[in-house]
């Protein structure tokens, strides 16, 4: 059986999150079309602010016509048509947005995406050639799988969490829990003989608790290699000698693996997903960093990465870059620049990375903000 458990104050509704490739094939099929983009930062719990994010909205709209209606007069009708289905989508909600943020890319004649996100958004309205991409990449973090399995000796739980959506998983448990193994064996009264001799019932009964809780353990990293696959993210939760012993078992995760010894099987869902949204977060710039020490590596050393705006730019153009790395107080400084570096990377297939914490302001310092991973030497 799975149970799901989402964090909001109302129900969520709408679209799903895109994923990269949705997201660089929405980019690619739209990209000589003028696209109404809308982002709305909807991470407030004030009940005086359930409207705010509509009034700056309406803002950012009245600006973005006017501005339109100076420079493209041509292009009124088809932004005023983007926006009235942006602005339907958007009419069932008259108190607070279903989620953190929330997303909509609009053209004159069809609505392309809209939906809450789970992470907040800076307010934008853009209206011109392609989709404004830049702060969605952000939301791709969300998309990375986390694995959460909380474990004794006795008995566990499996939680997946991805897209601010945590699911246990309690069919993958229904052949692991041995816990009436361990109440048969320690029924034994002490100083009865097993059948091993001179041994005492409660020390068969130790030994059987052993075997099972072994048998128990390596059930529990198998199944949680099965669902992290090649990128996903774990998170242990357990007393000191259990998590070290499973990820001490589960080697194949090195790097991608957060001990938690204060979380345990009784924890609450909401007690879970905050949990593991935290280790997650704290996951994330731990990878973020090793990014940045391999890309600027390759760059220092064979020609295989480059740092700064204008390398970064010419590698992207030239098809070379495999790997965009941005930091978010780039995109924030500049929102345009870093939508067309994004645009480039989607067109010939690159990754793209969004940074921030220490590795972001060490990428800023060193690199203008902005570095990639080539496919080859330059």
């Amino acid at each position: 059986m799975l149970r799901c458990y989402r964090r909001r104050h109302e129900p969520w509704m709408g679209g799903t999150m895109l994923t990269r490739t949705q997201l660089a094939d929405l980019y690619k099929n739209v990209r000589n079309t003028n696209v109404l983009s809308v982002y709305i930062d909807g991470d407030q719990n004030n009940p005086a602010d359930r409207r705010a994010w509509h009034t700056r909205l309406q803002g950012g709209v009245a600006e973005a016509r006017r501005r339109i209606a100076e420079l493209n007069p041509s292009d009124v009708e088809g932004f005023d048509a983007a926006s009235r289905r942006i602005q339907t989508e958007l009419s069932m909600w008259q108190g607070f947005l279903p989620e953190r943020g929330w997303v909509g890319f609009a053209t004159g004649d069809s609505l392309h995406y809209a939906a809450g996100v789970t992470v907040p958004m800076p307010d934008l309205v853009r209206w011109g050639l392609g989709l404004r991409v830049a702060p969605y990449v952000r939301v791709l973090k969300q998309e990375r799988l986390v694995v959460t399995a909380l474990v004794d000796r006795r008995k566990a739980r499996i939680f997946t969490y991805r897209n601010g959506t945590l699911t246990e998983h309690s069919d993958l448990l229904a052949d692991l829990d041995h816990g009436e193994l361990h109440e048969s064996t320690s029924s034994h009264r002490a100083g009865m003989q097993t059948g091993s001799r001179g041994e005492t019932g409660t020390d068969a009964g130790q030994r059987a608790l052993d075997v099972s809780a072994a048998r128990l353990h390596g059930q529990i990293v198998e199944a949680v290699q099965k669902l992290a696959g090649r990128e996903g993210f774990v998170v242990f939760g357990g007393t000191g000698d259990v998590v070290t012993g499973l990820a001490r078992q589960a080697s194949d995760l090195a790097g991608r693996i957060a001990e938690r010894h204060s979380m345990h099987v009784g924890l609450s869902d909401a007690e879970v997903l905050a949990d593991t949204e935290e280790a997650a977060s704290e996951l994330t710039l731990s990878t973020q960093g090793a990014v940045l020490d391999e890309v600027m590596a390759a760059a220092g050393a064979n020609g295989r990465g480059c740092l700064g705006v204008k390398d970064t730019t010419q590698s992207l153009r030239g098809g070379r870059v495999d790997l965009l790395v941005v930091t978010r107080g780039l995109r924030e400084r500049d929102t345009e620049l870093v939508d067309q570096m994004i645009g480039d990377a989607f067109d010939h297939g690159a990754a793209v990375e969004e940074i921030s914490a220490d590795a972001g302001e060490r990428l800023d310092a060193e690199g203008e903000g902005v570095a990639a991973r080539l496919r080859y030497r330059v």
